[in-house]
């Protein structure tokens, strides 16, 4: 985990992006970022 600031939230997995809040533009749903996770796996 990074500490940042201004709302951003993005979440990578060994170097890559998988949910940016950012980008989207919306907040992730309830188990989104798991299930991005998993997939990663």
């Amino acid at each position: 985990m990074r500490p940042s600031s201004g709302g951003v939230f993005e979440v990578t997995v060994d170097g890559k992006l998988v949910f940016s809040k950012k980008a989207l533009n919306r907040h992730a749903a309830p188990g989104e970022v798991l299930e991005l996770i998993r997939q990663c796996a």
